[in-house]
């Protein structure tokens, strides 16, 4: 897969590390190996990942299926799912496929 080396890979275990113990905005994509909606999302998260690194943007991926326990404290019901935390504290959720528009008009909210 053609992963950006900007975007990291999000655990259960490195959660806590990665994004609630960090500063400045991150931005979570919750998704499935199986989940063509997904396949979708993905390459609009790495150009994300790779416009915005210079503004402080974290960008990681969270495999829902390896990592149960952190979709399921975030009530991650339908993937994707791309949640956003500011200063490590979740400040919000969008579901689906979106267009890059939508999302980039998110970091920039909260950028």
């Amino acid at each position: 897969m053609g992963e950006s080396n900007k975007v990291l890979e999000i655990t259960d275990q490195n959660f806590s590390e990665l994004v609630e113990k960090s500063q400045g905005l991150a931005m979570v994509d919750f998704w499935a190996a199986w989940c063509a909606p997904c396949r979708m999302v993905a390459p609009i998260v790495e150009e994300l990942a790779e416009a915005y690194a210079p503004q402080g943007l974290r960008v990681g991926k969270l495999d829902v299926d390896h990592n149960p326990e952190t979709a399921y404290r975030f009530h991650i019901r339908s993937i994707p799912s791309i949640l956003f935390f500011k200063d490590g504290k979740h400040v919000d959720t969008v579901v689906g496929a979106v267009p890059r528009p939508f999302l980039e008009a998110k970091i920039r909210e909260y950028l």
